[in-house]
């Protein structure tokens, strides 16, 4: 794995602690000298992973839509800046370019890639680790809604426990290297 795609909001969100938990994802990555790929925004949870992983040198790839960057929301400093026609092809440039998918809290935006992920995975398109960086337990509700949608006959098993869901980054990106996938294409 070299390279973690990041979803998470383009704002801090009210506690300071959302951004304090971004700050020790991007050092646990700059540790394991891990690239970003993100949604090259320069505000919110966005634009302080990026400046954490730029000041240490690291490569940032962002990858943006046209109307955002006339927006000015684009962040100028990426390591390489990838400006794209429309949402859709932005998110899936970002599932070809990252090895592994880590989610932050974050608004819709964030909900709609972290389902999109999970689809992919489920019908083998790709299969790579999926990750809920579950911060003050901000994920909480969502786990409990994705075992409902199991007990009620909607969700596979297998993809709920493929979910890797913790408040601590390390054991993230340590059980995002030993990930294995697991089911079959036929599902």
């Amino acid at each position: 794995m070299k390279k973690i795609t990041v979803y998470c909001g383009s704002r801090k969100g009210e506690s300071p602690m959302y951004e304090s938990a971004v700050r020790t994802l991007a050092l646990q990555m700059i540790k394991r000298d891990y690239s970003l790929v993100y949604g090259a925004g320069r505000v919110g949870l966005m634009g302080v992973i990026a400046d954490e992983m730029l000041a240490a040198g690291k490569e940032v790839i962002g990858i943006i839509p046209q109307k955002l960057v006339d927006r000015e929301v684009a962040h100028q400093g990426c390591t390489d800046l990838v400006i794209v026609e429309t949402m859709r092809d932005r998110k899936w440039l970002m599932a070809e370019q990252g090895d592994g998918f880590i989610a932050m809290p974050g608004g819709i935006g964030t909900l709609e890639e972290l389902f999109e992920i999970m689809t992919l995975n489920q019908l083998h398109y790709i299969q790579k680790p999926l990750a809920l960086f579950n911060v003050n337990g901000y994920y909480d509700k969502l786990v409990d809604f994705l075992k409902h949608a199991k007990e009620e006959g909607f969700l596979y098993s297998v993809l709920e426990e493929s979910l890797i869901v913790s408040d601590d980054p390390i054991e993230i990106l340590e059980k995002m290297a030993s990930y294995r996938p697991k089911g079959t294409p036929d599902w």
